[in-house]
């Protein structure tokens, strides 16, 4: 399983996991994670948008196209993969789906992107290797 935020680091890390997927013939959860929007910029973003699109404007539309992205790049390679956009934490989602899913490998970059500003993601991947419930590969993108 890996998790991606969208960056072109987590990218680079998430193609390496889709090379080894598809080396040893697995399987791959995909996940990321998104902040709660408040419901009056959601209703902002809604009037202005187009009515064909209101439909698509949504807490989760960002990170939907993130996960789209993410598995087109894994089924482009012959993996199979399923998404799971989760709200809160990064660390906790990847951690979650996990153990939801008792994944054997968890791939994750060491640097990346959340919303518009740029960060590292340190604490991300060093909170998964803490708590983990399976081996965690980091991925130096940096």
């Amino acid at each position: 399983m890996a998790g991606t935020d969208g960056s072109e680091t987590a990218t680079q890390a998430m193609r390496q996991a889709v090379d080894l997927a598809r080396a040893v013939g697995a399987e791959m959860e995909l996940v990321s994670a998104y902040e709660p929007v408040p419901a009056q910029r959601l209703r902002d973003e809604r009037r202005e948008a187009p009515e064909d699109l209101q439909w698509a404007i949504s807490p989760r539309e960002d990170v939907d196209a993130t996960l789209e992205a993410a598995a087109s790049l894994a089924r482009d390679a012959g993996v199979n993969a399923r998404t799971y956009p989760r709200q809160g934490d990064p660390a906790d989602a990847i951690l979650d789906v996990a153990e939801e899913r008792e994944a054997d490998l968890i791939v994750v970059g060491n640097k990346g992107m959340t919303g518009a500003k740029r960060f590292l993601l340190g604490s991300v991947p060093n909170k998964i290797s803490h708590h983990a419930p399976c081996s965690v590969l980091i991925i130096r993108t940096t």
